[in-house]
């Protein structure tokens, strides 16, 4: 299979970070994908030019960071990263829902960052600004639940990649305030997967 991924992007990077936590690097070949450009190869692959993309061995695309870390997840008959049912189930998925909620306002504050000054907006940039610090408080509270603490699941990685936005994101400063929130961090970003798929030195 192959993974089409750009280096700077968090849903691609949980991808990456599922294929090395099931070890599963020698059934998915990680590819690089030219987007946000004219006529780029790329689209003749996947139209929409989003990445994650992940092309399967019978050659059919999937589409969306949580449909592949899910089939990734799945494929070898040992599902480890959502709990299958019950309570415990659904208090897993209201946290990575929390997670995700986070994890999609600071992409978009990160892309607006990345605009030349003259075609930022304020307006946006203060929006996420905001959500960003009304989400890192509740986090600092909800870090406590139990099933943050579990076994490695797709909440975790997804808050994981969401804090550690800070390094394409100057003013998202997160850890102040947020001691609970920083050690929980701290923990998590020295896994090898985590550090194997950092943008930046850790």
């Amino acid at each position: 299979m192959k993974l089409y991924v750009t280096p700077g992007s968090p849903y691609a990077r949980m991808v990456r970070i599922v294929v090395l936590e099931k070890g599963l690097e020698s059934q998915v070949e990680i590819v690089g994908a030219q987007t946000r450009v004219t006529d780029s190869p790329y689209y003749a692959i996947n139209p929409s030019g989003r990445v994650p993309f992940l092309l399967r061995d019978d050659g059919i695309g999937m589409e969306e960071s949580a449909l592949i870390c899910t089939y990734l997840d799945e494929l070898n008959g040992d599902p480890v990263l959502r709990p299958s049912g019950g309570r415990d189930a659904w208090e897993a998925r209201r946290l990575e829902a929390l997670a995700r909620s986070l994890l999609d306002g600071l992409a978009v504050w990160a892309r607006e960052t990345a605009r030349p000054e003259t075609e930022r907006s304020p307006r946006v940039i203060l929006h996420e600004r905001a959500r960003a610090q009304r989400m890192t408080d509740l986090w600092e509270t909800a870090i406590d639940g139990a099933s943050i603490h579990g076994g490695l699941d797709m909440g975790q990685i997804t808050l994981a990649c969401a804090l550690d936005l800070e390094g394409r994101i100057p003013d998202f400063g997160w850890r102040s305030g947020h001691p609970r929130l920083d050690a929980w961090f701290g923990r998590i970003a020295a896994r090898p997967s985590f550090r194997a798929t950092a943008t930046r030195p850790a």
